[in-house]
């Protein structure tokens, strides 16, 4: 193909994720506002009051606070290097093991999206929806949650697995170097601040709290009701920015922080988009899958174990479920047609395949964002707290899953 003929085609590709990228801008943009107003710091301190020692009630709260990220108030990792390093005195006080957190956090970035249709599920299963569609299989974005859900419950037994079973047994941390997170000198004090529990704090919910709470409710309800998740977080902003919630001055440096936070993945979503493009034109992945077919065509299990070690082998790399699935739909819509499965099996499979690699990828939101917060002492290491309880739990269940509900 020529070059000015892949440069058109990839550049026309992008736009097939348009929507997608300016969500996370816009997302971004939102997180970045609640973060200024003092919210999650206020948030940060009530819990460590509330849970005392039960180190059960705050996994569980942790759980629900990073469910809620994705799908009730959908600002994806940006709370977590907010809200974990002040509890981490406490972690070290009930000498709780930090790779159960690193878990109970990836699971509720992950799952979510798998299986609820709200926030960045809507995100996800409308990729999905749209890529199968745009490959050969209809489907409707409000279909897909009724069939991958059995993914999400299987990464909830794998969560249970960590937390009472694998780790279990308590962890001793040193409570000393919990202040000694490197600063730079200009950055000492807002380090200081957001690694320890100041009992000077204002804990009262003020008028500008009670405006971003507004506008994150008013996010939800619009992308629900209208389907579109930029409308919706353009909505919570117009709120946030317009009762002043956020002073007019700091717009622009908000945006500014909101592209920082989620730039680089709406961009990855769309270079996966134009690239996905330009495979197809080739014609290379009808190539790929006559190559394919006579080997696996006798046992739908054969297919199904290859197309996920693919899919793990591919978002593994790249660390975004999301941008590897219109990769993956261009390789394993046709493929599932020709071997003849229904559309709620090509569901799941794509969705497990696209979500594989991002559980245990060393570039994954979904575990550098959990050890962005725990290692804030210095004391979380990121292959082996994060990645490697994260990569066996997860996606040994999802496999699993996915194996026997297309089985």
């Amino acid at each position: 193909m020529p070059i000015d003929r892949i440069m058109d085609l990839f550049i026309s590709g992008m736009g097939q994720n348009s929507e997608t990228a300016l969500s996370y801008i816009l997302l971004g943009t939102l997180a970045a506002a609640m973060t200024h107003t003092g919210l999650a710091k206020i948030i940060a301190i009530k819990i460590s009051n509330f849970i005392k020692n039960n180190k059960y009630l705050l996994i569980g709260i942790l759980v629900l606070i990073s469910i809620m990220s994705q799908n009730l108030i959908p600002v994806h990792i940006a709370f977590i290097p907010i809200l974990i390093p002040p509890l981490l005195p406490l972690m070290n006080k009930l000498r709780l093991d930090r790779r159960i957190i690193a878990c109970s956090l990836a699971f509720g970035l992950k799952a979510p999206y798998i299986a609820i249709p709200a926030g960045f599920g809507l995100i996800f299963q409308g990729l999905i929806a749209d890529n199968m569609t745009n490959n050969g299989i209809a489907v409707l974005k409000q279909d897909v949650w009724k069939s991958s859900w059995i993914l999400g419950f299987a990464m909830f037994i794998a969560l249970l697995v960590a937390v009472f079973i694998t780790y279990r047994k308590p962890r001793e941390y040193a409570a000393d170097k919990t202040n000694s997170m490197k600063c730079s000198t200009e950055q000492v004090e807002d380090c200081n601040k957001s690694i320890s529990i100041n009992d000077s704090v204002d804990l009262k919910f003020h008028k500008k709290h009670f405006i971003t709470l507004l506008g994150a409710i008013i996010t939800l309800v619009i992308q629900l009701l209208s389907g579109s998740l930029p409308l919706g977080a353009l909505c919570g902003l117009i709120v946030i920015f317009g009762l002043r919630a956020v002073s007019h001055k700091h717009m622009d440096f908000l945006i500014n922080e909101g592209v920082g936070l989620m730039g680089y993945i709406a961009f990855v979503m769309l270079v996966c988009a134009g690239y996905a493009l330009v495979l197809k034109e080739t014609g290379g992945i009808e190539s790929l899958i006559n190559s394919i077919l006579p080997f696996v065509q006798n046992s739908k299990l054969l297919a199904a174990s290859a197309m996920l070690f693919i899919g793990l082998i591919i978002t593994i790399g790249i660390g975004s479920s999301f941008g590897t699935i219109p990769i993956l739909a261009v390789l394993f819509v046709p493929l599932c047609l020709k071997l003849g499965f229904s559309a709620p099996q090509s569901i799941i499979l794509l969705c497990a395949a696209a979500a594989l690699g991002d559980a245990g990828s060393p570039v994954s939101d979904t575990t550098l964002g959990p050890t962005a917060g725990l290692n804030a002492d210095n004391q979380h290491n990121h292959i082996k707290d994060t990645c490697i309880p994260t990569f066996v739990h997860f996606n040994t269940a999802l496999i699993i899953a996915a194996l026997i509900a297309v089985l």
